[in-house]
């Protein structure tokens, strides 16, 4: 009997907010190895926020995720079957199988990892591609020098954690903006920010301008709308900010901007990134983040959904910030 892989498929584009119905679960049946190929059981999936933008049928960085097709998402898991001579059974491998159970390749694309100081579910998170993402912006953008102030919108979750710990360690200021007292202490008392303003509270700029009593050098935006607002409003002359995502404008809300002048008046430089872009710098990040995890100088969260059929809904659940840190779908 045919061994069976369950997949998640993209069957309809949102029209507005993501629903349940946006998605179908599938049975497939595996078939044989080809020469060459290498099968993997996921043991952890990714979801992340940039998969919102690729259910989109627009213009964009990227292709969009075709329909009728497995989900996109990053996975890790273990080889169970090789007839490639690169990978043998039990290795653990980093890949992009996406919302499915088995992940089947000729290779390309996977990278073996070490699960022995890193915990491989680590490997979707600070020590993977958010891990990354947050290196890059920091310091290949906002370059913050000691005593300078930096700004983290979404800073209790995957990539904006990563923003503020590596930005203490640079000798700056971090300053987190976050939903909830949770969260909010979460940043301040286990990541180490020396300030986290709750957006929910209703006074974020007043809240923001008494944690910002210097103004502001850097900003990492992940959130934009209320959040890119209040910061650009206190942005010091030759500020940078580091444009990650727009989180809260993936479901087609607008996301006006009310002090867009202040780009001028306070000569800022303000640079969108994607981070698959910039390949070159993965191996020094990733050296310097799995050094700070497995010493444990790197902290970070995970919300785990349990089981494939849970993914639709933790991801609509991370579009609404209702995760705390980096959210996964265990598989096995």
């Amino acid at each position: 009997m045919a061994q069976i892989n369950r997949q998640l498929l993209l069957a309809s584009r949102p029209q507005g907010a993501v629903t349940p119905d946006n998605f179908r679960l599938v049975e497939t049946p595996l078939a044989p190895l080809a020469d060459g190929e290498v099968r993997v059981r996921n043991h952890f999936l990714s979801l992340d926020p940039y998969m919102r933008g690729r259910m989109n049928d627009s213009k964009s960085y990227a292709a969009p995720q075709p329909l009728n097709e497995v989900m996109i998402g990053g996975t890790v898991g273990e080889v169970v079957e090789s007839k490639n001579p690169k990978f043998a059974p039990g290795d653990k491998v980093v890949a992009m199988f996406g919302w499915q159970e088995y992940g089947t390749s000729n290779g390309a694309g996977m990278q073996k990892v070490d699960d022995t100081h890193v915990p491989l579910s680590a490997y979707l998170g600070p020590v993977g591609m958010p891990g990354v993402t947050a290196w890059y912006g920091l310091n290949r953008i906002i370059a913050p020098k000691a005593g300078e102030t930096v700004v983290v919108s979404a800073a209790s979750g995957a990539v904006g954690s990563v923003v503020g710990q590596l930005a203490r360690a640079a000798g700056a200021r971090a300053v987190g903006i976050a939903g909830g007292e949770q969260k909010c202490r979460y940043v301040t008392d286990t990541l180490g920010f020396d300030a986290c303003v709750d957006y929910k509270a209703g006074n974020l700029y007043r809240d923001l301008k008494a944690a910002t009593p210097n103004g502001v050098d850097g900003c990492f935006e992940n959130v934009g709308g209320a959040g890119l607002d209040a910061t650009l409003a206190r942005m010091n002359a030759f500020g940078r900010i580091a444009l990650c995502g727009f989180i809260a404008g993936y479901d087609g809300q607008p996301l006006p901007l009310q002090h867009p002048s202040l780009m001028l008046t306070q000569r800022l430089l303000v640079q969108g990134f994607i981070v698959s872009e910039h390949m070159d710098v993965w191996p020094q990040a990733l050296e310097q983040l799995g050094t700070l995890v497995a010493q444990k100088k790197l902290h970070y969260r995970e919300t785990i959904a349990q089981g494939l059929d849970a993914a639709p809904d933790a991801f609509i659940g991370l579009l609404k910030g209702r995760n705390f840190g980096k959210q996964l779908v265990k598989l096995i």
